[in-house]
């Protein structure tokens, strides 16, 4: 049987935790602990090593989800974590001051890991801040010469997240059929 990580990351705030709450089909491992620093100013709490969940698939296949620290001083986190993935799920919050700059920063931050697998963006927090718009980040992307599946996505819902795994996994293997069973 055979079993696949997923990485998701993407700044403090962006929902990591959040979407391997909603896609994992085990309570989630979650390491959070109190801000200390500017982090408090959008959040009581945050990410410090990892996050952890587990979907399990209709062929008994699992898929280990890993979510990364959003803070740059955790970043020596991410490597470990990255380790044996197959792809990266990055998340980006669309309320944050420069959303486009934390698009830049995580894809070069994780341009390695990249090069051997693949990734997709979802944007979250659009439903509180429609500037930029998808269109926009497409253009962002395609002015970095990438072209990269970006999705609107609400961390909360499993819809949402399930079809930012599906994109992922259908650009690892574009012949793969549907994820699971509903």
């Amino acid at each position: 049987m055979a079993n696949y990580k997923i990485i998701f990351t993407g700044p403090v705030g962006a929902g990591k935790t959040t979407a391997i709450a909603s896609l994992s089909d085990e309570p989630p491992v979650r390491t959070d602990e109190s801000a200390s620093d500017m982090t408090k100013d959008r959040k009581p709490s945050t990410t410090v090593a990892l996050d952890y969940g587990v979907l399990r698939l209709s062929g008994g296949e699992k898929i280990h989800l890993y979510g990364t620290p959003g803070q740059e001083r955790f970043d020596f986190m991410w490597d470990i974590l990255s380790n044996g993935g197959i792809g990266l799920v990055l998340l980006l919050d669309n309320t944050r001051a420069d959303p486009f700059q934390d698009m830049r920063f995580f894809l070069e931050a994780f341009k390695d890991f990249i090069e051997q697998t693949q990734v997709v963006i979802g944007v979250t927090q659009m439903d509180l801040s429609d500037r930029p718009t998808i269109e926009d980040y497409h253009q962002q992307l395609h002015g970095m010469g990438k072209n990269i599946p970006i999705f609107e996505v609400d961390a909360r819902e499993k819809k949402d997240m399930t079809l930012l795994l599906q994109a992922l996994l259908f650009s690892l293997d574009p012949g793969l059929q549907e994820t699971r069973d509903e």
